[in-house]
């Protein structure tokens, strides 16, 4: 385990929400387009708190995901100084509780705080274990060419490259292709080479 189990959830809690972007998402479209379908992602990832159902609410989140999207990619002392930036903003005040079935883990904002600002603490706080333990290489872009997907690599190794196994399977193919072509072709330049005999 590199974080603590709730930066964890924190963290794929960030590359879900990044990841409705229409250069992300599995279905190609903006999966936050509506209130209704933003109330549907909080839910299905347990965000707890005020939630308003309206379009001032989705448009903060949706201006929230493109911030987080550019801290993803943020060297490690850039990305400290816009975590104390959006930590500062919300005049984060860290406290342990336990909720909904979920151990002692951090908040820093009230429940009744709007849910672009928890969201973006409660990132920052998960980011601040990232910088302290020097693993920022861990949030990456995805390594597929035709996406604009993040992912974060817990694996023991380091070594995840894409978003998702559609991502990974489909560059797979690219690569097999391109190498299916170039054997092809390399057949083709040997067939056509005159013998010296």
């Amino acid at each position: 385990m590199h974080f603590a189990p709730d930066t964890e959830d924190t963290l794929d809690f960030t590359v879900a929400l990044v990841n409705t972007h229409p250069g992300a998402s599995r279905s190609g479209a903006d999966e936050l387009e509506t209130p209704d379908q933003l109330g549907a992602f909080l839910l299905a990832q347990q965000f707890s708190g005020r939630i308003d159902h309206d379009d001032a609410e989705l448009a903060e989140v949706r201006e929230t995901r493109e911030r987080l999207r550019r801290l993803w990619t943020l060297e490690r002392d850039a990305a400290a100084v816009e975590v104390n930036t959006m930590l500062r903003a919300a005049r984060a005040l860290p406290y342990l509780m336990r909720h909904d079935g979920f151990d002692w883990h951090l908040h820093a904002t009230e429940p009744d705080a709007p849910v672009a600002e928890r969201i973006r603490v409660e990132v920052a706080l998960a980011i601040v274990d990232v910088i302290r333990t020097g693993e920022t290489g861990r949030l990456r872009e995805c390594a597929a060419d035709d996406c604009t997907g993040i992912l974060v690599d817990l694996s023991r190794n380091g070594s995840k490259r894409f978003c998702s196994v559609r991502c990974g399977n489909r560059m797979n193919m690219v690569a097999f292709r391109e190498r299916a072509a170039a054997a092809a072709a390399q057949g083709a330049t040997f067939v056509s080479t005159p013998s010296p005999h």
